[in-house]
């Protein structure tokens, strides 16, 4: 494949020659490639997720604000609360499929329309109707933009850091968070001193997102490339060496005896229905249960506590001040989730997701029996409490909350990951909503002791990973497409 052996440390060679798919995939694999765009590629696609995470937050911290400038029944504001989630199970559906079916640069670039509109619809939407639709758009997008992101990610990322790279979207997520809350002090202010109505606020902040949607747009068209593994696979090797150049600077050449791609192509492209078949076959069951229980199990506890952190400070420090809800999630969220998801990212290459995975629920399980006992006590304990949800926040953020995409994304190989963390979202989507519906009544009928109910959740799903030992940890899972190989055919016939 190359003009010389490489040593590690040493810079790449000049030309590289490529006889197969598989050689790109190796290539990428190896850690060899270590110039070019490809930080800048990584960069670009978590922009993706701090996009999907700053929707999702401004948008719920609106839905009060919602209720009273539409004047919306419960029913009607749970319809309003569920929309982007199904829009979001809808883009997860079928955006994975895309992902391997059509690249994953034309679907990343794609996806971010839905961003731009859906954020200005939502701003200006002139009743609850127009807000659903658009929050249903905006969740579409979303749905779309997690598998192709972690596509990227992954196939961007060497071997060795494959597992890390994917699990800085958990930091990514965290950040964004924060950053929806840093925007709403100034915007508080500014309403307060305008004399403004305070129930608008939530247009200013959705309505912002479709700016650093416009930005990562532009960046992406100047900077990212298609992944030279799939491409290599789906457009030829002559594509893949022209994206390998301009990506890392390589010189890449095909050899004259190389594997037609058109030989190949059969055994990479797949419909819907052959390729979810594939992801609940004997070789992939076992993996897509983990994968999707981690996932369903991680959401649950983020929607149910992440997503309503201030409000459960709030509750356990026994007052409703705005202010306070705003500086408590934006500390909490900083300070907690941001350095648990740096740490998971740090581990997930040395521990592996599996494990880092059982560590965080188990966390998880005792914050949630601990802080639920803390919940009717006074003074300094209720101080206590809250501090012990920013440690399941963090323990949340190291373990399942980073480790469940990426144990989706690193368990299947090039020509199935859309798909399989596609499917696996769906989980995602089913554990978020149970969530979000969840939580509100559970409190209404607990308060926060709706903790000790929902540490069932952690509980269950350590006992799963107990028992599933799948574990993509040291494994070279991108040889799977390669292991049956079809007869090599000579190029430019």
């Amino acid at each position: 494949m190359k003009d010389g052996p490489v040593s590690a440390g040493q810079p790449t060679p000049q030309r590289i020659i490529l006889r197969s798919a598989k050689d790109v995939t190796e290539l990428i694999n190896s850690g060899d490639l270590v110039k070019g765009k490809s930080f800048a590629i990584t960069l670009i696609a978590l922009g993706g997720i701090f996009l999907d995470a700053y929707d999702f937050t401004s948008v719920a911290f609106g839905m009060p604000y919602i209720a009273k400038d539409f004047g919306l029944t419960p029913g009607m504001l749970a319809i309003v609360s569920a929309s982007i989630m199904v829009g979001a199970l809808v883009g997860s559906v079928f955006g994975g499929y895309f992902v391997d079916k059509l690249g994953r640069f034309k679907v990343f670039m794609a996806d971010m329309v839905f961003f731009v509109v859906a954020a200005i619809a939502c701003a200006v939407a002139p009743d609850v109707w127009t807000l659903i639709i658009a929050r249903f758009i905006m969740g579409v997008g979303i749905g779309v933009d997690f598998p192709v992101a972690f596509s990227f990610l992954a196939e961007y990322a060497s071997r060795r850091k494959k597992g890390g790279t994917v699990s800085l979207w958990q930091p990514m997520w965290y950040i964004a968070v924060a950053s929806t809350f840093a925007l709403l002090i100034p915007v508080y202010f500014l309403f307060h001193s305008m004399h403004w109505a305070e129930n608008h606020m939530w247009r200013i902040v959705v309505g912002f997102g479709a700016v650093p949607a416009i930005l990562i747009m532009i960046f992406r068209q100047k900077y990212m490339a298609e992944s030279p593994s799939w491409a290599a696979q789906n457009l030829g090797l002559h594509e893949a060496a022209k994206i390998l150049k301009k990506t890392y600077g390589v010189d890449a050449v095909v050899a004259d005896d190389a594997v037609d791609p058109r030989a190949e192509r059969r055994q990479f492209q797949m419909t819907l229905t052959q390729a979810w078949g594939k992801l609940v076959s004997p070789k992939y069951r076992g993996r897509t249960v983990l994968s999707a229980v981690i996932n369903a199990g991680q959401a649950m506890e983020y929607y149910a506590v992440g997503f309503f952190v201030g409000q459960i400070v709030l509750a356990m420090l026994h007052t409703q001040n705005v202010m306070t809800n705003i500086i408590s999630s934006l500390i909490l969220n900083l300070c907690f989730g941001v350095t648990g998801g740096f740490l998971g990212a740090r581990l997930s290459g040395t521990i592996g997701p599996r494990k880092l995975a059982l560590y965080g629920f188990c966390g998880t399980f005792i914050c949630m029996v601990i802080a639920g006992s803390l919940s009717n006590v006074q003074g300094i304990w209720s101080w206590v409490g809250a501090i012990v949800i920013g440690l399941l926040i963090f323990c949340h953020a190291a373990g399942p909350g980073a480790q469940g995409m990426t144990m989706a994304t690193v368990s299947y190989p090039t020509s199935l990951r859309g798909a399989g963390t596609g499917f696996t979202q769906i989980g995602v989507r089913l554990g978020a909503i149970a969530g979000l519906v969840f939580w509100p009544l559970a409190t209404s009928a607990f308060g926060t002791r709706a903790l000790l109910v929902l540490a069932v959740v952690p509980a269950i799903a350590i006992i799963v990973i107990l028992v599933n030992k799948w574990d993509p940890h040291g494994r070279d899972i991108d040889a799977e497409d390669y292991e049956s190989e079809l007869a090599p055919e000579p190029v430019g016939s």
